[in-house]
């Protein structure tokens, strides 16, 4: 067999020993988040572990079809948990208002892939190398020896095809591959996952990407392509703030766009940046850690204080710093 990881070793120790679990997910989950929480959560009840899931917000509405019992929930006071595991989030601040809620726990896990994680828990398995979670959370799955159900391939399949952009980053390996085929031969549902995830955009989505082709904008010799999505264009497009992940894709897939950011009101002083990079050269985590953000290479971001404007000019001049860097 394989060689793996010792510390996948200490995990499962520490998950046998512990009879009650809290699988927790950051803020705004995206599919690799969603799909790793309900995909851990379910391989620890196949094990007859009590398992509670909870994410401070909704999952969105594309990846309802992972959850049709409704297992995550929002978080609730009064719980003492065994053993606490978080998954895909970079910082204990990316928990949310669950970091009040899991304060109760013998021990804490955290298995992540962003390269800014801080490894805020008692274990910390990040391994930058893997393109998502998802694919941690398998290879776990596959040193316990547990069963990878239809139910489970759905899961993790979905955290994997979403956060390599549908095998399309830089970041895939032949390994990501390896996984994803073995996940369809164990039942995910290929069909479905695309339909749901890739095929199946609500209307207030659209009326929001035809505000993104309206309004973006393109700097630097269109080397840089921003735009800004305020809560009026939520609310003119009727969509949510979830129906806004993946439009950052549309003006990063501009020719000569190398970077590409969106701005998006969280406040009025208050904006939160997606910064998505097409070249090795251009790393937007470091963009966005001098704001105390963070993620990967090519796909990272921030929330900033300040008006608006000013903060738009500091990104702005921090990317074309980056480009510049890298001639």
């Amino acid at each position: 067999m394989k060689a793996h990881p010792k510390i996948i070793d200490r995990i499962l120790d520490d998950i046998r020993q512990s009879e009650t679990f809290c699988i927790v997910g950051h803020i705004r989950p995206d599919g690799d988040c969603v799909g790793s929480q309900l995909g851990l959560t379910l391989a620890l009840k196949n094990e007859g572990k009590k398992v509670v899931c909870w994410n401070e917000d909704l999952i969105p509405q594309k990846y309802e079809f992972l959850d049709p019992n409704h297992t995550i929930q929002k978080p609730k006071s009064g719980h003492e948990f065994d053993c606490v595991i978080a998954t895909d989030a970079a910082s204990f601040e990316r928990l949310g208002k669950i970091g009040p809620s899991i304060a109760k726990r013998k021990r804490f896990i955290n298995i992540d892939h962003h390269e800014s994680n801080t490894r805020y828990a008692d274990i910390n398995w990040v391994s930058a190398r893997e393109p998502s979670t998802g694919e941690l959370i398998f290879r776990l799955l596959k040193v316990a020896k547990w069963p990878i159900t239809k139910p489970i391939a759905d899961c993790l399949f979905t955290a994997v095809s979403t956060d390599t952009g549908s095998f399309q980053y830089a970041t895939t390996r032949p390994a990501t591959y390896q996984v994803a085929g073995e996940l369809v031969r164990r039942g995910a549902d290929l069909a479905r996952i695309c339909d749901e995830v890739y095929q199946s955009y609500p209307l207030s989505r659209a009326r929001l990407l035809r505000h993104v082709y309206s309004h973006f904008r393109l700097t630097h010799h269109n080397q840089i392509a921003y735009f800004w999505l305020k809560k009026a264009d939520f609310a003119r497009s009727g969509a949510e703030s979830s129906d806004s992940e993946g439009l950052i894709d549309h003006i990063r897939a501009i020719a000569p766009v190398v970077v590409a950011c969106v701005f998006e009101e969280m406040d009025p002083e208050l904006t939160r940046i997606s910064l998505r990079s097409k070249s090795q050269a251009v790393n937007v985590n470091d963009v966005a850690a001098r704001f105390g953000g963070g993620g990967h290479s090519a796909a990272a971001g921030a929330r900033i204080a300040g008006k608006p404007l000013s903060v738009q000019r500091k990104v702005i001049a921090a990317i074309k710093s980056s480009l510049e860097a890298a001639k």
